[in-house]
């Protein structure tokens, strides 16, 4: 697998904290060319302020050194100003984790979330409860905060990120009394709820153990046995099929494969083709739309 060029280039992030106890290293570009406004200075301070909430506070219990820190990008694309400080956006959330000796970054989460309404006000301070809601937008960044460490935890250890997943549901709870949209069950099942209740559904368990074994188990030993790494992520993409044929709008399935697609065809555009034919037949089945994408595979 020729993983010498990296999917998802992390290192224009600049952000070293001084307390090596916080656990993200997160870079917020905000958009706002479709916002009419005379004053622009605000959007600098919305991304400063949204990157100071997110990779100053600490998240979880453990200490991480300044090297350990999980690599995201949140980028706000505002859409319109409804009123002085009242927006609503859309927002491309990414994170990644480095694969064992390799300089390769392998993404853990690409989720575009429609569905962002928010107050914000030129230096005013974001105030976050993990007991109950305040703020839309600062529920909004803690919710991707704790989804964002959650998935880099499972990738370590087999449904590691289990309490993080649970926070992130608490969150949606809290924030539904707000009315806001994406954080309940009716509209799209692309939105925040369904992110979360997939990564916390028991009859989805088993592809979630899988995000262990991929990244573990099989990308953090490819240099060592390229092959038996394809199998074991064959073994995964089969778990991934089972989830997709019980729940075919699995939000988990679609955000897997946005983060893993050219990855994946990366992987198997080498090595043994009854292993290749395998994983090709599974992502052309389950995500048919990019089944040319994936003819790469096998050619």
């Amino acid at each position: 697998m020729p993983l010498k060029h990296s999917l998802f280039t992390l290192c224009c992030f600049l952000f070293i904290s001084d307390c090596f106890s916080q656990e993200l290293n997160c870079r917020v570009l905000v958009n706002a060319d479709q916002v009419q406004t005379s004053d622009r200075t605000v959007f600098k301070d919305m991304e400063n302020s949204f990157a100071q909430f997110l990779n100053s506070r600490q998240w979880t219990e453990d200490n991480y050194e300044a090297y350990e820190k999980i690599n995201a990008n949140i980028i706000v694309t505002l859409q319109t100003q409804q009123s002085i400080g009242v927006f609503e956006a859309t927002v491309q959330v990414q994170s990644a984790r480095p694969v064992y000796n390799s300089n390769y970054e392998s993404i853990l989460l690409n989720f575009a979330d429609r569905d962002w309404q928010i107050e914000y006000v030129d230096s005013q301070p974001l105030e976050f409860n993990d007991n109950t809601f305040i703020a839309n937008l600062t529920s909004l960044l803690a919710y991707y905060a704790y989804v964002v460490i959650g998935l880099d935890y499972d990738s370590y250890s087999e449904l590691g990120g289990s309490d993080y997943f649970q926070k992130a549901l608490d969150v949606v709870n809290n924030a539904q009394q707000s009315n806001r949209t994406g954080w309940d069950a009716l509209g799209s099942t692309r939105n925040r709820y369904w992110l979360v209740e997939n990564l916390t559904n028991q009859q989805i368990l088993p592809f979630r153990k899988g995000i262990y074994k991929y990244h573990r188990l099989a990308l953090d030993t490819f240099d060592k046995d390229p092959e038996n790494s394809r199998k074991l992520i064959v073994e995964v993409l089969k778990e991934m099929r089972n989830v997709k044929n019980v729940f075919p709008n699995s939000i988990l399935v679609i955000s897997f494969l946005d983060a893993k697609r050219d990855e994946l065809i990366n992987i198997f555009s080498e090595g043994n083709i009854q292993t290749r034919r395998q994983a090709y037949d599974i992502l052309a089945t389950v995500d048919p739309s990019k089944s040319s994408e994936y003819e790469q595979i096998i050619k």
